[in-house]
């Protein structure tokens, strides 16, 4: 144990920083830091010597447990000063659960390029209409919580961010600050959107992971325990502090940084896989 650990402190040491980062960035922009541990721990994973797909589904299934430590953080902060939309929240959570509890199952049978276009893909068009914003229409918030859209648009967002290894803020960000919310209270709300996503998402993972091989060290499924364990000891840390930051920065300046922040994660994963 010593001897590895002296070989790879250069590893251990990013992913600590790779989990206060995503903490931080989760707190800030309300998407659970996945689009920041996802191509870390691919990385690291494929550094160690796990292949390709291996790498990217254990990935993404430990970083939704990430989610889980660093929403929870995020969301406590965000609703102490009133930014949480508890009724959308509220209405959405159950339809988000079980679309992602359908992506970590589907995870087994999904390639490794298919989840990396599904994540860079999805991270591009959110940068892009964050940098290129449409006008809102003031008088469409409401029309999040009804049926006909809650329920759709909610197993959709939990579906498409449990396979992006996301907390669910990414897409609800997007559908929020479309529908006429600030950009503030939709990141409040979206860092609720992160335990709904993960929790399931996790359990997925896990089961679909079972029996299979060349799997990280300390691997249930498609869920690695130590780095999971190391990553959200610093989430946990630095969400509070990325929350209380958000509260503070002009509005138009987080939605640009938010759409900077996902599309440079975005390139950068699809130059590790595909160059």
């Amino acid at each position: 144990m010593l001897d590895f650990l002296a070989a790879n402190l250069a590893l251990i040491g990013l992913v600590f920083a790779a989990g206060f980062a995503a903490g931080f960035a989760g707190g800030l922009f309300g998407i659970g830091g996945g689009i920041v541990t996802v191509p870390v721990l691919y990385a690291v994973f494929q550094t160690l010597g796990v292949g390709e797909a291996e790498s990217l589904k254990t990935a993404v299934g430990t970083s939704l447990g990430v989610i889980i430590v660093t929403s929870f953080r995020a969301l406590m902060t965000h609703r102490s000063v009133g930014h949480v939309d508890t009724k959308l929240l509220r209405a959405w959570t159950p339809w988000i659960a079980l679309g992602a509890a359908a992506g970590g199952l589907l995870a087994k049978w999904a390639p490794v390029e298919l989840l990396t276009l599904v994540f860079a893909g999805g991270a591009l068009f959110v940068a892009w209409r964050r940098l290129v914003p449409r006008k809102r229409k003031a008088d469409s918030a409401a029309n999040l919580l009804h049926g006909v859209v809650k329920i759709p648009v909610g197993f959709g967002t939990g579906l498409f961010s449990s396979l992006m290894g996301l907390g669910g803020g990414a897409v609800g960000v997007l559908l929020m600050t479309g529908s006429g919310r600030t950009i503030h209270q939709a990141v409040a709300t979206a860092a609720g959107f992160g335990v709904a996503v993960a929790a399931p998402g996790v359990a997925g993972f896990i089961v679909s992971g079972q029996g299979a091989v060349g799997l990280p060290a300390g691997s249930t499924g498609y869920f690695n325990l130590p780095a999971f364990a190391a990553m959200s000891l610093m989430a946990a840390i630095a969400a509070p502090l990325g929350a209380r930051l958000a509260h503070q920065t002009q509005g138009e300046l987080l939605s640009r940084a938010f759409g900077l922040y996902v599309g440079a994660a975005a390139i950068g994963l699809l130059w590790d896989v595909f160059a």
